[in-house]
C-alpha cells in the first residue's frame, strides 16, 4: 500500500500550522521527530481524517482521506485518546473493535490476543480509571491495532511507559511495521534509532528532513541539538 500526502496545508486566521507538506510511505515505520509546536499533531490529526486541511489531499491506494474506505485501513492512538474510566480494559478494546465493524467472536478473540500482547492480559478485567499512565497508554496501543490496520498513526505513543514498556513497544511496532504503514511522532530520538527506517523532521509546519533515518545522523543530532536542548 501506498500512502500520499500531497501540498497539505492547515492554516488558522494568520498561522499556518502545516505548510504544504508533501511525502509517501510503503509499509515500514517511519518516525516523525519535532519540537512542541512543531506542527507533528496538527500533520497527524489530518492524516487520521479527523481535521479537514485548508489545502492539499491525502489518499491510500488512491482513496481518499475522509472515505469510510480510508478509515477502515486506519488505525490512530491519539495523543491524548479518550476512554471510558468505568469501562474494563477488555470492555473498551471489545467496544472499539465493534464500532470497527468486527464480529462478535472475533473482537472477543482479537481483544484477548492484544491485550497479552501488551502486557495487559493479568488486569484486563479492572477498570481503565485505575490504570497507570503507562497503563492506559497500554490500552491505547491496542484498541489502535484492534481492526488490523494496513495504516497505523501513533502520536507520541511512549508517552508514559516506563523503560521496559518503552522496550516492549518498540518490539511490538517493529514487528508491526513489516506488513503496515507505520507513522509514530515523537520527541525521543532513541525510539526513532531503535524501530524507524525512516524519518521525518518537522519545524514550524515545514517537513526539512524525509529520508531513511541512517542517512540522517549528522543532520539530526544538529536537529536535536536546537530543537530540545
Amino acid at each position: 500500500m501506498k500512502l500520499s500526502v500531497d501540498r497539505i496545508t492547515k492554516q488558522y486566521k494568520n498561522k499556518i500550522a502545516v505548510d504544504r507538506i508533501s511525502f509517501a510511505l510503503t509499509e515500514g515505520v517511519t518516525g516523525l521527530l519535532g519540537a512542541n509546536g512543531a506542527g507533528k499533531t496538527t500533520l497527524m490529526r489530518m492524516m487520521a481524517g479527523i481535521l479537514d486541511p485548508t489545502g492539499g489531499e491525502i489518499t491510500a491506494d488512491g482513496v481518499p482521506v475522509q472515505t469510510e474506505g480510508y478509515r477502515a485501513l486506519l488505525g490512530y492512538l491519539p495523543q491524548d485518546f479518550g476512554y471510558y474510566p468505568e469501562f474494563t480494559a477488555r470492555e473498551f478494546v471489545r467496544y472499539i473493535a465493534a464500532l470497527k465493524g468486527l464480529e462478535k467472536k472475533h473482537a472477543k478473540e482479537k481483544t484477548e490476543e492484544l491485550l497479552e500482547l501488551v502486557g495487559l492480559s493479568d488486569v484486563a478485567g479492572k477498570k481503565i480509571r485505575t490504570f497507570s499512565g503507562g497503563m492506559k497508554q497500554r490500552v491505547g496501543i491496542a484498541q489502535a491495532l484492534v481492526n488490523d490496520p494496513k495504516l497505523l498513526i501513533l502520536d507520541e505513543p511512549t508517552a508514559g511507559l516506563d523503560p521496559k514498556e518503552r522496550v516492549r513497544f518498540r518490539n511490538l511496532i517493529a514487528e508491526v511495521g513489516k506488513e503496515t504503514i507505520v507513522l509514530f511522532s515523537t520527541h525521543i530520538v532513541s525510539d526513532v534509532e531503535h524501530i524507524a527506517g525512516n524519518l521525518l523532521m518537522m519545524r514550524d509546519g515545514q517537513l526539512i528532513y524525509e529520508g531513511p533515518w541512517d542517512e540522517s545522523r549528522g543532520d539530526l543530532e544538529q536537529f536535536y541539538m536546537e530543537e530540545f536542548e
